[in-house]
């Protein structure tokens, strides 16, 4: 497959017919909830997961969400969704991407972003990273304008 971005984290999926709406496709809500699936899924291979969260009181929590649905998807499309941690300012923030693949003919069905800032879970206040966070997700995170170089 074609990625935005080397060395994926990958999920493969297909639309049920609970996903499908009035229009005979993948409704747009669909793909923000595998979004935040293969998020998850991603964190915890990495090493956290929700429990880690909630006992350190950090969380990286999304501040804003893009989502750019470029093709349609239908009943048992095969698809392949991707995310990469594309950038860290090792901090406050990181920004994970998002690429859909229709597994048939390798095109692009849709790309997102999150900017996230990591927060402390009984405030919900903008807080530092805790170093659990820093040796986790920062050795995990591409980043594209050196790859350039």
């Amino acid at each position: 497959m074609i990625w935005d971005f080397p060395q994926p984290f990958t999920l493969p999926l297909v639309p049920l017919a609970s996903d499908i709406d009035g229009l005979h496709h993948t409704n747009n809500a669909v793909y923000v909830r595998w979004c935040e699936a293969i998020g998850w899924s991603h964190s915890e291979a990495l090493g956290l997961c929700l429990a880690d969260y909630q006992r350190i009181d950090r969380a990286m929590a999304i501040r804003r969400g893009e989502y750019d649905y470029i093709l349609p998807t239908v009943l048992n499309d095969k698809l392949t969704l991707a995310t990469w941690l594309v950038a860290s300012d090792g901090k406050l923030t990181m920004e994970r991407r998002f690429q859909l693949i229709r597994d048939s003919d390798q095109t692009t069905i849709l790309r997102g972003r999150w900017e996230l800032v990591c927060i402390e879970v009984s405030s919900g206040r903008v807080r530092r990273m805790p170093p659990e966070f820093c040796q986790i997700y920062l050795p995990a995170v591409f980043h594209p304008a050196l790859s350039e170089k």
